[in-house]
């Protein structure tokens, strides 16, 4: 494989540009390189890459260095994948450990691989070959498309994993590939196919305070390289049927604010800016005092996320004071009968009363989220959102755009088992939200239905697509079809309505709730019903939560003064508005 000196000439001009990169030489060490299979402008916007960049590298008997799917451009054919610290090839490394947050991704981790010159089957890798583990929301909750290619699986968050695994490594790097794997699997958390240690239960922190979430290294090359992001929260209560990691970081967990105002202070040596992370941001206990002492400090301030019932005044103000060009909401769906079904509680009024927020304090741009194609939609759904986007616009007078996402459903969900919309039936109803918002001076964006309907396939998808992906030549929905049929496959059998009671390819991992729960819940969502968020503690009914989390002592004077103690959490249930019966 040819060393290409041009590409380690930009590799050390991207290198120069970085702040907190960490260098270290090979000897006596383990060497490990973490792969994200896209570009390094994404890569690097990712918090799960620095946490795991952060945590291998925390180890003084291992070298982490970084490799991406192209750097400014991606690598011509015969061109060989480097590491960013040492220009090392991939090949060169005992343990490739891959993080992968979405389903597409899977094509450049499989061309990653074939232009390294690693045979892409790992029946087909003896112990002359890297070791190849693979981790993140994608494949944690279903793996197995990818498990004729990797040699491990990592089943939960990072921060429990990385240490054992860093042990298990260490033998395993040195033991014939079988061996190896069978090491690997003894680590908790770690599904290895070819020992079929299956079911694996994920494993997950219960205090993130002991483990701080937060940028490890600065470049100008990515999307948020002009702040610090920092993890308020992980997991989510809410109960969107759609959402993976809604379900799969569950439960929800918090940084005190006195904790995050400490990571504050000492980002703010690095960046003015300050991003906050969450799957809901505004959904934080202590978001409004945050958000007050963050300005108070004189940080400028940046949201993953906002809910909007309720939403965070003084979060809104504080983006707005702090310049932000954008204010994004995400209502989902346009009619209260589809927020039912998908779960999401939120009226027009609250939606509209978001809506003016952006406007009274004069955002530029407002932004609202839809998805299109979820289960039981119809063509008045989707009216519906037209009819809401331009209720906003009345409100809002300034640059609107609205995203209508094709809905993909997902393994460890409500909806695991509900058929994806064809992708002729989402283009069709995309167009008509174009013709509609479109005159009214509403930019409207959308990702490929076809496209979609891969990642849908890929999403619920078994073992069989292992060999689909590697006898693909390049990337592209033809080669897709081609593959797949030599295969004599169909994207139609895995995009089709599953059976209840059949099983299902990810069964091979338990990512926390419960798979009865989920039946119960779509059982609900087909009758337009709510089920509950979780309350803050004492309950086990989805049994994401064990014992001595869920009735964890004091747990009350955890929770800041925006989060409804349990007294106001059962009132709110007695009032009907998210009743939770056994239906």
């Amino acid at each position: 494989m040819k060393r290409n000196y041009k590409n380690i000439n930009r590799i050390k001009k991207i290198l120069a540009q970085e702040e907190g990169a960490v260098y270290k030489d090979w000897g006596g060490k383990l060497p490990i390189a973490l792969v994200y299979a896209n570009t390094y402008r994404v890569a690097m916007s990712s918090l799960a890459l620095h946490t795991l960049y952060r945590l291998f590298n925390d180890e003084a008997d291992v070298v982490c260095e970084r490799a991406f799917y192209g750097f400014d451009r991606i690598p011509r054919r015969g061109e060989a994948f480097l590491s960013l610290e040492s220009q090392r090839p991939l090949a060169e490394f005992p343990a490739l450990a891959f993080t992968i947050s979405y389903e597409l991704d899977y094509f450049n981790a499989v061309q990653m691989l074939k232009q390294a010159g690693i045979p892409v089957l790992a029946a087909e890798r003896d112990e002359s070959w890297p070791l190849l583990i693979a981790g993140g929301p994608a494949v944690y909750t279903n793996p197995e498309p990818l498990a004729d290619i990797f040699d491990a699986f990592a089943i939960g968050e990072g921060e429990v994993i990385v240490p054992p695994l860093i042990d298990a490594l260490w033998d395993a790097v040195n033991l014939p590939r079988s061996e190896a794997r069978r090491r690997l699997a003894q680590v908790p958390g770690m599904y290895v196919p070819a020992q079929k240690n299956g079911p694996v239960s994920r494993v997950w922190i219960k205090d993130l305070a002991n483990f701080p979430t937060t940028t490890q290294i600065y470049t100008p090359n990515t999307e948020f390289g002009d702040r610090t992001l920092i993890e308020i929260a992980r997991g989510c209560g809410r109960g969107c049927r759609f959402c993976m990691a809604g379900y799969t970081y569950r439960p929800m967990r918090e940084i005190h604010l006195d904790s995050v105002l400490a990571i504050a202070r000492h980002a703010l040596q690095h960046r003015q800016r300050i991003g906050l992370v969450a799957a809901a941001v505004s959904d934080h206990s202590w978001i409004d005092q945050i958000a007050i002492e963050l300005r108070k400090m004189g940080a400028r301030l940046s949201a993953s996320s906002m809910r909007v019932d309720p939403i965070s005044e003084p979060l809104v103000r504080g983006l707005a004071e702090s310049g932000n060009q954008t204010l994004t909401i995400a209502p989902e769906a346009g009619s209260l009968r589809m927020r039912q079904v998908i779960n999401k509680p939120q009226s027009d009024e609250q939606i509209l009363a978001a809506v003016e927020l952006a406007a009274k304090y004069n955002f530029p741009q407002l932004k609202m989220y839809f998805m299109v194609g979820q289960p039981t939609e119809t063509d008045e759904d989707v009216e519906a959102i037209a009819d809401l986007s331009l209720r906003a616009r009345k409100l809002f007078p300034r640059k609107m755009a609205i995203s209508a996402t094709p809905y993909v459903p997902k393994a460890h969900t409500a909806f695991q088992w509900a058929a994806m919309t064809p992708a002729e039936v989402v283009e069709r109803r995309v167009k008509y939200l174009q013709k509609r918002l479109q005159p009214e001076g509403v930019a409207l964006r959308s990702d490929s239905p076809a496209w979609a309907a891969v990642e849908g396939v890929l999403a619920r998808g078994d073992h069989r697509l292992g060999k689909v992906m590697a006898q693909m030549k390049k990337i592209s929905l033809k080669e897709w079809f081609r593959a797949l049929d030599a295969e004599d496959l169909t994207q139609d059998e895995f995009l089709q309505e599953r059976d209840l009671s059949a099983p299902l390819p990810w069964d091979v991992v338990n990512t926390g709730v419960a798979k009865s729960y989920f039946s119960r819940d779509l059982k609900r969502a087909l009758n337009n019903k709510w089920t509950s968020a979780c309350p803050p503690a004492n309950c086990l009914r989805c049994q994401a939560c064990d014992k001595e989390w869920a009735f964890r002592p004091n747990y009350l004077d955890e929770l800041g003064p925006n989060r409804m103690a349990n007294d106001e959490w059962r009132i709110a249930n007695d009032k009907g508005r998210m009743t939770d019966d056994k239906s």
